[in-house]
Formats: structure tokens, sequence, C-alpha cells
């Protein structure tokens, strides 16, 4: 088992982990991090915010949703959700309809365009960073495979818990 040790930061605010492996420079982890990101929500998102893309993932993921749901899962206040989802709605990429357990209530659900326009942007983002991969040695995608279930397990939303992947 890797001993491991935090090391306070330097007075440059540079965060360090020590490990039996070896050391990780956690501000450089999360730059790269945040940049590869960036990069990949680069492509043209069909018209949507980023919360609004969000938003439509959940959807799909979850859906149909109520609305005051949709809301919880997104953190985001019912002002904004009703802004949200009418621009949604007017895209074509959700639809409102009854629920069927309360009829003063409505449910959210993702329409067949919504759905073709996440398989579309997902796809995108895949070509693009299987392209970039394709700029590493093999050396470095051989050290990104080995690294994958870290960085799983720090993307889960419970990263404490320990999951086979």
């Amino acid at each position: 088992m890797a001993r491991e040790t935090t090391i306070s930061p330097p007075a440059a605010g540079v965060s360090v982990m020590d490990t039996e492996s070896g050391v990780i420079d956690v501000t450089r982890l999360r730059v790269a991090i945040a940049r590869l990101s960036r990069r990949l929500r680069r492509h043209e998102l069909a018209g949507l915010t980023p919360t609004q893309l969000a938003a439509l993932a959940t959807v799909e993921r979850s859906g149909p949703l109520r609305l005051g749901d949709l809301a919880a899962a997104e953190g985001i206040a019912p002002s904004t959700l009703t802004r949200l989802v009418a621009a949604l709605e007017e895209l074509g990429y959700v639809q409102r309809c009854p629920d069927p357990k309360d009829a003063r209530a409505s449910t959210l659900a993702i329409t067949q365009l919504g759905h073709e326009t996440l398989e579309r942007l997902r796809a995108e983002g895949t070509a693009l960073l299987t392209q970039s991969l394709m700029l590493l040695t093999p050396e470095q995608r051989a050290a990104l495979a080995a690294a994958l279930p870290a960085l799983e397990q720090l993307a889960d939303p419970d990263p404490g818990v320990q999951r086979d992947r």
C-alpha cells in the first residue's frame, strides 16, 4: 500500500502530494484537467449554454422529471430553471408532459432531437479526444490507460467510495 503524505503547499501556492511512486503536483493536475475539459467543450454546443447542456443530459439520463426534481438535480433556482426549460423547449430539445400522478404538475422529457443532439456532441468530443491522444507517445497513452481507474474515482460524485471498474 502506498504511503501518502500531504506536504504543506509551498509559498508559491503549489500543492504537492508525496507517494511511494512519486510526487503529484496537485495544482498542475487541476489545471491540466480544467484545460482539457474546456478544450473538449469548445466544440459547437448546438446553441446551448453549459448549464442548458447539463440539464438536457440530466433529463436524458433520469427523465421524465418533474421540474422541481430537475432544479434539485442541477442545483439551480426555480426562476433560473423556468428560463432554462423555456429555452430548451423553444429549441425543440425537451417537451413538457402532464404528470400522470398529479394533474397540476408536469414532467420534462427529452425529444428525439434532444437525444440526437447529445449523441452528436458526445461523438464530436470523443473524436476530438481520440485525435489528441494520437499525438501522445505510446508510453504516454499507456500511462493514461493505467491512470483511468484513479481518474474515474476522482470524478465520482462520492470519490471516497472504492468501486471495482
